[in-house]
């Protein structure tokens, strides 16, 4: 396994592990608040833009995203190499915080926490469909093949369904869309630099 995953890997089963002895602490400082919590709930702070990813809201929840990041992060982290992708990572990590955030402050709900590495996963799961469009991937149920492009396309579509029409309550569909903006976006500038160079 690449390094930089296998960090990502173990720091996130860490802090989940962590979690079963001082949730309320760690969800009340480092989940991702939104702007305008009130009524006794924990505030925004900037460093929970990173801290949330590192969070989970059940063992399920932990299980996906790192399976998620063991099938996809070491192939893209060869190639980014090590400080590329750690750098690819945070940054669609912070994308899906932001869209978080916006679609928090737009819709003006109770304010909820967010947690989970899925933005960052959703991030490393556009560039392996756009580096590796031709491989093969099995859907869990149904064990459905399908090439890497059409398996992320359908996703992001699928993500961007779920967020308009409000199915799937709880779950941060925007982050996600925003984790695979960041990382589209990123790839665009490395490449654009590379060509005037």
């Amino acid at each position: 396994m690449a390094p930089v995953t296998q960090v990502l890997l173990i720091a996130n089963v860490a802090v989940f592990l962590l979690q079963s002895y001082a949730e309320g602490v760690l969800i009340g400082s480092f989940a991702l608040w939104p702007l305008h919590a009130s009524g006794g709930a924990p505030g925004f702070a900037p460093w929970q833009l990173v801290t949330y990813s590192f969070l989970h809201g059940s063992g399920m929840h932990l299980l996906f995203n790192m399976l998620a990041l063991y099938m996809f992060g070491s192939d893209i982290e060869r190639v980014f190499g090590s400080r590329r992708f750690a750098a690819y990572y945070a940054v669609c990590v912070i994308t899906a915080a932001l869209a978080q955030l916006l679609v928090a402050t737009l819709t003006m709900g109770p304010p909820h926490p967010t947690v989970g590495a899925s933005g960052g996963v959703f991030g490393l799961l556009l560039a392996f469909g756009l580096y590796f469009p031709r491989r093969t991937v099995i859907l869990i149920f149904p064990p459905i093949p399908m090439p890497a492009w059409l398996f992320v396309s359908l996703y992001g579509a699928l993500e961007l369904f779920l967020g308009v029409t409000g199915t799937q309550e709880g779950v941060a569909h925007f982050a996600h869309l925003g984790g695979m903006l960041g990382g589209y976006l990123m790839i665009r500038y490395w490449r654009t630099r590379s060509r005037f160079r």
